[in-house]
């Protein structure tokens, strides 16, 4: 069939298709330019920003992994520690909160929820130095402990939220014969409820992981010492104040800095995908 015996539809479906590949072109390209440009000698990617490597050079590599007096791969370990524990703290934290609300009743329950929402609309940086007075009286300035710690008190209001949304769209009568079998609040959260909320759980870890691993404020603030930088603060290290600034090896730690979260996504992609749709029709 040619171009000109299409049916009207068939031409709104090629004009769709069209649209989406252009612009997962243009979504794909920043990434395939960094991987191109990290197989560049430093002098060639801006000589030739947009082609071809010339010459395949990997040697970009092997100075970004040792180039700044320490494996790079020091860097990965720290953002992965952090980014794990920070995960595993909302999960814990978040989802515990979110039954609270949903499931339980107390006093000022409502009260509660709105300065928790509240919450979302706070700016972090009119909390930046209350925060750091208190961590820096703690002791923990310069430690992994401003990084994580907070995690496990539900600070995230944004996922405590989510859930609260999730659980309430779960049927009360699973809570009832639950309660029926002997089960009291501890054991609902654990047996009924920590199980059916794995979607959510899983978008809440997830997405946690991806923000802290990319986080480089909070990380620039409370981190001095080099061997504690994670990979935000160890790629910031390629680029000098003054004189020349390593743009090779910098292209090349970043490409290598994407895989974890490539590969965590790939791993999670299906879990991820039905945990978004499903916390979306929660009401």
């Amino acid at each position: 069939m040619t171009l000109s015996g299409l049916q009207p539809r068939h031409w709104r479906r090629f004009g769709l298709h069209s649209l989406l590949l252009i612009g997962a072109a243009a979504m794909v390209y920043p990434l395939f330019w960094l991987v191109v440009s990290s197989l560049k000698r430093s002098q060639e990617i801006f000589s030739n920003p947009s082609g071809l490597p010339a010459k395949l050079d990997f040697a970009n590599y092997t100075n970004g992994w040792t180039g700044q007096g320490m494996v790079f791969g020091r860097f990965l370990i720290n953002s992965l520690a952090v980014s794990v524990g920070a995960a595993v703290g909302n999960i814990i934290a978040c989802s515990m909160t979110a039954y609270a609300f949903a499931r339980l009743d107390f006093r000022f329950k409502r009260v509660c929820f709105v300065l928790m929402l509240g919450c979302i609309m706070l700016p972090r940086h009119a909390v930046l130095i209350p925060q750091y007075v208190l961590f820096f009286k703690l002791g923990w300035v310069n430690t992994f402990a401003p990084l994580i710690a907070p995690k496990f008190l539900a600070t995230d209001a944004f996922f405590v939220f989510l859930m609260v949304q999730f659980i309430r769209g779960l049927p009360r009568e699973l809570d009832d014969a639950a309660k029926v079998d002997g089960c009291g609040p501890y054991m609902l959260y654990i047996l009924i409820i920590l199980p059916l909320l794995r979607p959510a759980l899983v978008v809440t870890g997830l997405f946690t992981f991806i923000w802290t691993y990319d986080d480089f404020f909070s990380q620039l603030i409370y981190l001095n010492d080099t061997s504690l930088y994670t990979v935000p603060l160890g790629l910031r290290l390629f680029l000098a104040s003054t004189g020349e600034s390593s743009y090779g090896p910098l292209l090349a730690m970043s490409v290598l800095s994407l895989v974890p979260v490539f590969l965590l996504f790939l791993w999670f992609q299906r879990l991820l995908v039905e945990g978004i749709s499903t916390t979306g029709l929660k009401a």
